[in-house]
């Protein structure tokens, strides 16, 4: 039972009316910490649903911590955390816990990423919220799943990279595994935990009229995107090995360096892609070669034809490869880093880098909002702000506690 006053319970929620797109309604409260769980938060945010963002009072989120960091802010937990409402609450805290069930009263998705049992030591489970709220979707995500021998282990991106079996068939055959650059298990996982978070609602509102609980672990959204691996090992006995840029199933496919240094992708595995191809590089022979006749024949004389195509490249400048592959309609395309993204023509047209407004440093630039919804758009409103921020919007406007009781439980470390 709650120990609310009247008024509290009674109290209703903030509107707020500057929130537009598809999720303009929808509330989700993001319980989680780092990446994984608070990315598929902000994606659902973008679209504008109202996030309401949980913080430990004190340190916040781990995120506010991470590089790059500018005048000691995390110019990453700006991106984050944009198109959040920031509240802090102890969650182990049996005030906390009060307070948090008489959010989930008012809430359509609930969204975190402790390690499995954790919500449940704090009497917080999803059997126990959807007695308070049963039409409540409660996202779960952690490395290993909430079931299975694994579950109560730890997991971080790097080692659901791992685990998926990526990393076995990524980088050079003379060298270790290749893990990716960035999160991408943390970042992958969050888009599947956002999508299943709106598979649910769309069962709840059209289906029984319930929520239910969803289980996302880090490592098997990237075991889906294999595909062929788990058949190909069935029926064929396939193990994929490192290949460095190549795949065993697809040539040419190759980065292939430039005279002024620069990097160029390639990609022609359908004969029609290969025979455009062979004509702009000046080289018809290769068509009827019997080494490159078909894709077959390609991916079994894949280092010939890769020394042919590098040697080509070698003798010309990217601009003028670019050039002549445009008008000849080849399938290639330059490698980007970050100082060529932001001046690119096709960037900006897109729109896919956007300034920002922003109560540090007035205004910065992040990426934009995908995908692109032509009647319904998302949009950034602002990027992640204050620990804290919304704290008396929240507490005070929302769930209706007294001014007294605000200060008594921020000075005591609950809120």
């Amino acid at each position: 039972m709650s120990t609310f006053p009247e008024t509290a319970s009674s109290a209703k929620p903030v509107a707020d009316t500057t929130r537009k797109g598809p999720l303009a309604g929808l509330r989700v409260i993001d319980a989680g910490n780092m990446i994984a769980g608070p990315l598929a938060a902000t994606q659902m945010a973008d679209f504008g649903a109202d996030v309401i963002k949980l913080e430990l009072p004190g340190s916040g989120d781990s995120m506010r911590h991470w590089t790059p960091m500018k005048e000691g802010l995390s110019l990453w937990w700006k991106v984050i955390a944009r198109n959040k409402r920031l509240i802090t609450l102890t969650l182990s805290n049996p005030r906390g816990q009060e307070l948090f069930r008489e959010l989930v009263r008012e809430a359509d998705v609930l969204i975190e990423n402790y390690r499995p049992g954790t919500f449940e030591r704090w009497g917080l489970g999803y059997e126990e919220l959807a007695r308070i709220n049963p039409r409540l979707v409660m996202v779960r995500v952690s490395g290993f799943g909430q079931t299975g021998p694994y579950a109560k282990r730890g997991g971080y991106g790097t080692i659901a990279e791992a685990f998926s079996g990526i990393p076995s068939f990524t980088g050079s055959p003379d060298r270790p595994p290749t893990l990716p650059g960035f999160p991408m298990a943390d970042s992958v996982a969050s888009t599947f935990a956002a999508m299943a978070a709106m598979f649910a609602v769309y069962n709840r509102d059209h289906g029984n009229g319930r929520g239910q609980e969803i289980d996302v672990s880090l490592y098997e959204p990237l075991f889906r995107l294999v595909e062929s691996q788990v058949i190909g090992f069935d029926q064929l006995g396939i193990v994929k090995q490192r290949l460095g840029n190549r795949l065993a199933e697809d040539s040419p496919r190759n980065t292939y360096q430039t005279l002024d240094g620069r990097w160029v992708g390639i990609s022609a595995s359908s004969q029609r892609t290969f025979e455009r191809l062979a004509q702009a590089l000046g080289m018809p022979e290769l068509i009827t070669d019997p080494r490159f006749v078909d894709n077959a024949s390609r991916c079994e004389h894949d280092a010939a034809l890769d020394r042919i195509i590098a040697g080509w490249f070698r003798e010309r400048d990217c601009a003028a490869v670019m050039a002549l592959f445009e008008e000849a309609e080849v399938v290639a395309g330059p490698v980007l880093d970050i100082s060529d993204i932001v001046r690119d023509p096709h960037y900006q047209a897109r729109e896919n880098i956007v300034s920002v407004r922003d109560d540090d440093f007035g205004e910065v630039r992040m990426q934009g909002v995908v995908p692109r919804f032509l009647d319904t758009p998302g949009e950034v409103r602002h990027a992640g702000r204050a620990l804290g921020a919304d704290n008396r919007e929240i507490y005070q406007g929302m769930l209706g506690l007294s001014q007294q009781e605000f200060d008594a439980l921020t000075a005591q470390g609950v809120i």
